[in-house]
């Protein structure tokens, strides 16, 4: 699919740029931008996407999104529905990594880092202790002005490097470029699933809006994805479970159908497969 792309405009003399956002919902685009990012995420819930990987996000999640690597924290459906009590902020970093790498990498001190920032291009989440400091870091860097600002990147990149505590979420990446017209079919496709999901779908039905027959689309959605559109739409409905499973008390039956499981066993099934764990473990582990 070929994203949204973003282009900062930084001056020669900005290596990175600090954002707080307090909105109605995140941006809603598939998109990718050269900047290594790192965001976290205060408010809010909904489904991250980033290459391939699918899964959930909520208050305290921190992501790190490589270069050039699609991705779109796309917020549950309710925060689309104007309810002026719910709010998505984050707190963002953007790491101007071309100018990074031209003054900072060539050195051997810095070796560390540039592996970091190849691995972040699967694009990471940060987990355990890691998390913990980086989020602690995140909060300085919000008011940090000149060499604090400075000493503090370097300090949170250092983190990174040296940290066990980040997980890889894709172990390919898929960097063709699209046409506008194929990214426009794409991102069709996903808006129309992330507010259908809960009802039944039929591929029939989703090939017609990406104006192709079954089969081609079929084929197409597996090439540019890496997996079937089934898959896809079972990962987004098993992430909306996962989110009413951890703050409601509906019983997973009234979940199941709820995120459009028309079967208590196929729901049981796909949760197991993609979460590791059945649904009532899951919620077990609920915070």
């Amino acid at each position: 699919m070929k994203p949204v792309l973003f282009r900062f405009a930084f001056t020669d003399k900005e290596l990175m740029r600090f954002e707080a956002d307090n909105l109605p919902h995140f941006y809603d685009k598939l998109h990718l931008h050269p900047e290594l990012q790192i965001t976290l995420v205060l408010k809010s819930e909904g489904t991250f996407i980033a290459g391939d990987y699918i899964g959930s996000f909520k208050p305290g999640d921190i992501f790190i999104i490589g270069y050039n690597l699609p991705h779109i924290l796309r917020n549950a459906e309710r925060y689309f529905e104007g309810e002026k009590n719910l709010r998505a902020e984050s707190l963002a970093l953007y790491l101007n990594e071309q100018s990074f790498r031209e003054h900072f990498l060539n050195f051997k001190e810095t070796e560390p880092l540039k592996k970091f920032l190849e691995r972040a291009k699967h694009g990471l989440k940060v987990e355990g202790e890691t998390k913990k400091i980086l989020t602690a870091q995140m909060w300085k860097l919000k008011t940090a002005v000149g060499v604090d600002k400075f000493i503090l990147l370097f300090e949170i990149l250092k983190l990174l490097a040296e940290s066990k505590g980040t997980k890889v979420l894709n172990k390919h990446l898929n960097r063709e470029v699209y046409t506008e017209k194929e990214g426009k079919r794409m991102m069709d496709v996903f808006q129309f699933t992330f507010k259908e999901s809960h009802r039944a779908i039929s591929v029939n039905e989703v090939a017609a809006i990406a104006n192709m027959s079954t089969t081609a689309f079929c084929r197409y959605f597996k090439t540019h994805t890496r997996k079937t559109y089934i898959e896809f739409l079972n990962e987004i409905r098993i992430n909306n479970a996962c989110m009413l499973l951890q703050k409601e008390d509906a019983s997973v039956t009234q979940v199941c159908y709820q995120v459009g499981f028309n079967n208590l066993s196929n729901f049981n099934r796909a949760f197991k497969k993609i979460m590791r764990k059945t649904p009532m473990e899951y919620r077990e582990l609920r915070e």
